[in-house]
């Protein structure tokens, strides 16, 4: 039995989801945003429980429009394993016919593949990511951004991100890329004529994502100066601060960790996807 959570009820969920922090803080991230903007979102969502009010497993199931939307993942947080492999298995909230990537705890990775292999499906593991929070702003460096122009990220510089991304495919990634531009919060380093050359942007779980500096560009602090405005805006808009790294990324996870952000050093964060095309 799986129930679909609006209004009241998500505001309720984002005050439990907080209980369990930083585990889970995707969770919330993805909930902070559905009760700032009234549930109206670039991305539809539907948010789903096994049970209301006292919830073991939430699932964030995107609303897939077009065959190729290959970039909306389906979020699972869960406390007790026992119930999720039940509501994965013998519940219709997962539509195992179709291509999905989830976003899991790494510890829950196994049910999943389990699920995947007794259904006889294609799958594989795509990442593992320390999730990183900053609990304070007041933790961040100071930092001298005199003389710099920041901005936000507009339509006009989709393809320039698209173009940078690691996991950039096609017209997925760019439909991604304009849905995030359009709803959620991003901010560019601008050159002498107005272009952008160093840029970060915000997931629609609110996580920090996509930091990148043009090569020619680097060494000059651009990214401190980007995670600092970020973060700060954040924070100010009462949304969670933190972000994925993957493990192997390591100037990235020194860079987040000397600008204050800490992690659960027991948590991993994992996308494991299914029927990939």
């Amino acid at each position: 039995m799986t129930l679909e959570l609006t209004g009241e009820q998500l505001k309720i969920t984002e005050s439990r989801l907080k209980r369990h922090f930083p585990r889970s803080l995707q969770a919330y991230g993805y909930v902070v945003l559905l009760n700032r903007s009234d549930g109206v979102r670039a991305d539809p969502i539907k948010v789903l429980v096994d049970r209301w009010p006292d919830f073991s497993v939430i699932v964030f199931k995107p609303v897939c429009e077009q065959k190729g939307d290959l970039f909306k993942d389906t979020v699972v947080y869960a406390t007790d394993e026992a119930i999720l492999e039940e509501t994965i298995r013998k519940t219709p909230v997962i539509d195992w016919s179709r291509y999905l990537c989830f976003g899991v705890n790494l510890r829950h990775l196994d049910i999943f593949k389990a699920v995947a292999t007794e259904k006889r499906l294609p799958s594989q593991k795509r990442s593992v990511c320390h999730m990183m929070m900053l609990e304070d702003v007041s933790n961040l460096p100071s930092i001298d951004s005199s003389g710099i122009s920041l901005s936000s990220l507009d339509e006009s510089h989709i393809g320039v991100v698209n173009q940078t991304w690691k996991f950039a495919e096609s017209d997925g990634s760019v439909r991604m890329i304009r849905n995030m531009l359009a709803s959620y919060p991003s901010c560019c380093v601008l050159d002498a004529d107005a272009k952008p050359v160093a840029w970060i942007l915000t997931y629609m779980s609110c996580a920090m994502g996509m930091l990148y500096t043009l090569p020619e560009h680097r060494q000059k602090g651009y990214a401190k100066i980007l995670i600092s405005a970020m973060a700060k805006r954040l924070h100010a808009q009462g949304s969670p601060v933190y972000c994925f790294i993957e493990e192997e990324n390591v100037v990235s996870y020194k860079l987040f960790k000397n600008m204050g952000f800490t992690e659960d050093p027991s948590y991993r964060a994992a996308w494991f996807s299914v029927n990939e095309l």
